[in-house]
């Protein structure tokens, strides 16, 4: 399986969420996937953020780019061909002021590309072309925003992660947050990593027995088309 991780917390060795993420991956090679990881850090190499060059060239017909339109594009051609390439997405990110990080915003207005991550059908209508891939999002949060918590309705990181990714063709991603981490003491922070190491373990195993589902279908179908042929 080919996995692109992907990382988004300005903190490096002090971050709760790539730890988290590297605990996943970990958690899939103890099951015995083969995993191939793809990774990148966004605070290292940040997407630029959307130019008016950028709005232009991307609206534009591809037969009809300039070469400096496609120059712009490259970037973001690039990143899209890494998501759709990949069997598995997992993005880690800390929650800042109720949302994502500014770069995993600019992550996702590099992705959201017409003719790439997304196609208009005959009827007018837009279809996703992440369908296939599995997806997790690893989030840590300072509080909780957990349902019936004081601070449950200003969770905006959820929704337009959803949102954003639904519309590229993700219908049904996973979630694990650590929360709270930062506004509370250290027992409940204690507890929050441990939930979430304990969330990532059983999807982890999810995603190995669909691997291995996987698998077996494909050599059962090589048996029959080696029979039929």
């Amino acid at each position: 399986m080919k996995i692109m991780h992907v990382d988004a917390s300005a903190k490096r060795e002090r971050s709760n969420s790539r730890a988290l993420s590297r605990y996943f991956l970990e958690r899939l090679r103890e099951e015995g996937m083969d995993i191939e990881v793809d990774y990148l850090d966004l605070t290292v190499d940040t997407p630029p953020h959307v130019s008016e060059a950028f709005t232009i060239a991307t609206y534009t017909p591809s037969h009809e780019r300039t070469a400096a339109m496609k120059a712009t594009l490259a970037a973001s051609d690039a990143l899209c061909k890494r998501l759709l390439d990949a069997d598995a997405l997992v993005f880690a990110m800390p929650m800042y002021n109720w949302s994502m990080p500014s770069v995993f915003k600019a992550f996702i207005d590099s992705i959201t590309r017409t003719g790439l991550t997304y196609l208009f059908t005959d009827d007018g209508h837009t279809e996703g072309q992440l369908a296939r891939q599995r997806v997790l999002f690893i989030t840590s949060r300072g509080a909780d925003l957990r349902a019936g918590s004081p601070y449950s309705s200003m969770d905006a990181l959820t929704p337009a992660l959803k949102a954003a990714f639904g519309f590229i063709g993700v219908a049904a991603p996973s979630f694990v947050d650590a929360q709270p981490l930062q506004f509370s003491d250290e027992a409940a922070r204690i507890e929050a990593l441990e939930r979430a190491r304990t969330e990532l373990t059983a999807v982890a195993a999810n995603w190995a027995a669909w691997a291995k589902s996987q698998s077996a279908s494909a050599l059962d179908i090589h048996a029959r088309q080696a029979v039929s042929a």
